[in-house]
């Protein structure tokens, strides 16, 4: 595949939305080929019913791991309807989250264990891993204050979990960053959404440079 494959990973509240839509304008203007931007959970039909499914604050019987079977089943067709085609047709696709979120949010979140939710999920995207990912890092305590300050409606499924969950999740995104440093690149989300954007843009077209005017 000639395409360029990009996620944003981040706990809750970190930013990582908001400064995908600051910076893909910029980043379109300047990129030599067309960019695609598509989310997790969902991205295509079928996994944005299976999102529904996943996030509906009414589903609190759900079991570990049939949410985390979840997860990996919307990647699954995510994969197979949206990032492998736009990659194959040379593209730059930028996926606001993708497997890391698995294993940080399952694996340690949800303590399933890291080993077995990154079992189910290679069973899911067959080796297809981003070039880069850019995780947005900021406290927990800050995410947290962040959603319940700025969201107008219900919070999901997982937004409504204890301070110990989401502090699992970071420390998880973390080590995984340890593991992977070339690929996975720390943004200090704990600044003005300017200067986030700002890091993000500088990142990526340093990453890339032959992808960017």
């Amino acid at each position: 595949m000639s395409g360029v494959f990009i996620s944003f990973e981040g706990p809750d509240g970190a930013g990582k939305t908001t400064a995908l839509n600051a910076v893909l304008p910029e980043l379109q203007k300047r990129a030599k080929k067309e960019i695609v931007a598509t989310r997790e959970p969902g991205g295509s039909p079928i996994a944005e019913k299976i999102r529904d499914l996943i996030l509906d604050v009414k589903n609190l019987e759900m079991d570990d791991r049939t949410e985390a079977l979840l997860y990996a089943a919307q990647r699954r067709q995510h994969l197979i309807d949206i990032i492998l085609p736009n990659l194959e047709a040379d593209k730059i696709v930028i996926s606001d989250r993708f497997v890391d979120s698995s294993i940080a949010y399952q694996g340690g979140g949800r303590q399933i264990g890291v080993d077995a939710v990154t079992s189910i999920n290679d069973f899911a995207i067959e080796g297809t891993m981003p070039e880069l990912t850019v995780y947005f890092d900021v406290p927990s305590e800050v995410g947290l204050d962040r959603i319940k300050s700025n969201r107008s409606g219900t919070e999901d499924r997982l937004e409504k979990e204890k301070i110990e969950f989401h502090q699992r999740v970071r420390d998880t995104y973390m080590k995984l960053q340890e593991q992977s440093p070339d690929r996975i690149q720390v943004i200090n989300a704990n600044q003005d959404t300017l200067q986030v954007a700002q890091d993000v843009l500088e990142l990526i077209i340093t990453k890339f440079p032959n992808l960017f005017n």
